[in-house]
């Protein structure tokens, strides 16, 4: 009796011994980088930390993958095995970047982690963003331009989004990935990581990145509470995206948006379009929607270009003009569509401007396998005549 009860002191000795031993597994992080392109080939050490050293070696496979760099043209491909010895917290991937002399924007590739031995991978990629050191590429300024005044009307208030940075006296950053009502799948953002002022112009930028949980990104701005317009001319000069799944947007709502909610607050959607080949493409939409005794209401019509022309091929003026009895809609100072409004109170009062891209939703769908990221949305200007 005595031996059985020693024997198993010593089993639960032995256990509790292997218990404290045990090693933990480490887990794996790379920080996202950001550097000059440069105007010619280079290497940079690309560092993987773990967050305690390794009980056993750490085996991981590696790839890269253009976001919206190009593999052969902005950096070179690279896959491969990165293993981490035991005792070690550091890893180190030699990545080659293809620099040029050419200007063009900012661009960005992945580097993604499957396959771990011995680690966990909580962020199974990180992202390493190619600066633009050789100027901003020129815009092609081709495309429809609006009078800078109108018999009968005043020059109000105008944005020619000229400067460095966007105005925050005049414009907000509307934030999260909600689904805003219509499911759709991007995140907004705030700052210059897709909203930026570039060479006179707004530039949005819808970019196919994870961020928080959404596969998108792109920005949308408001005037919500800072300016705001009843009745007139509006145009705005931009340029708009493309593709299956994009959906561009200028756009208004009623100023009591907060207190009324939508749609009693009224909404003037300038001009929206629904990204996809043929069709899709080459028609813009304008609609208004208003709430009818307790339910939604809307009117809207269309404008389509030629077949084989696109809205993404030059800029485009969108316009209404509105006054108390009507909402007429204009692309070029051509007139696609009327509403009557005298009867509608939802009209009579103030509302704000939203400039977006949004991407996929009830109305676009799902993005298409031909859809190419980033998108750009290229404001030029915003007129208000009274």
């Amino acid at each position: 009796m005595k031996k059985l009860f020693y024997i198993t002191n010593i089993f639960l000795v032995f256990l509790a011994t292997s218990s404290c031993e045990e090693a933990t597994v480490p887990r794996l992080s790379a920080d996202d980088v950001e550097i000059e392109e440069g105007n010619s080939t280079f290497d940079i050490d690309f560092y993987v930390y773990l967050t305690e050293p390794a009980s056993k070696k750490v085996i991981v496979d590696y790839t890269t993958s253009g976001v919206s760099a190009i593999a052969g043209e902005d950096f070179e491909f690279a896959q491969g095995v990165l293993e981490i010895e035991k005792g070690e917290t550091t890893g180190l991937i030699s990545l080659t970047i293809l620099g040029d002399v050419d200007p063009e924007g900012t661009e960005s590739f992945w580097i993604s982690f499957s396959n771990p031995q011995n680690v966990t991978i909580p962020e199974p990629y990180a992202q390493i963003t190619l600066k633009n050191d050789d100027g901003a590429p020129p815009i092609d300024n081709t495309g429809y331009t609006s009078p800078s005044s109108y018999s009968g009307y005043n020059l109000v208030w105008e944005e020619e989004f000229d400067g460095s940075s966007l105005d925050l006296s005049v414009w907000n950053y509307e934030t999260g990935a909600s689904g805003w009502g219509n499911n759709e799948s991007q995140y907004y953002r705030s700052g210059n990581k897709n909203a930026e002022l570039d060479q006179g112009y707004l530039r949005i930028t819808a970019k196919e990145e994870t961020h928080l949980g959404a596969p998108y990104t792109s920005a949308r701005l408001t005037t919500q509470g800072k300016e705001s317009f009843q009745y007139g001319r509006i145009d705005i000069r931009a340029k708009v995206p493309y593709g299956q799944g994009v959906w561009p947007a200028l756009w208004m709502l009623g100023d009591n948006f907060g207190s009324a909610g939508w749609p009693t607050c009224g909404e003037i959607d300038i001009m929206e379009l629904i990204g996809g080949e043929g069709y899709n493409d080459r028609t813009v939409y304008g609609t208004a929607h208003w709430s009818n005794n307790g339910s939604h209401a809307e009117y809207g019509g269309n404008r389509s270009l030629p077949l084989g022309e696109k809205f993404n091929d030059e800029f485009h003026v969108f316009s209404i003009v509105w006054n108390s009895s009507s909402i007429k809609w204009y692309v070029d100072n051509s007139l696609y569509h009327t509403m009557n409004t005298a009867s509608l109170t939802a009209f009579q009062n103030k509302f704000f401007f939203i400039l977006n891209i949004a991407v996929e939703g009830n109305w676009p769908g799902p993005v298409g396998p031909s859809t190419q990221f980033p998108q750009y949305m290229l404001v030029d200007y915003i007129r208000v005549f009274q």
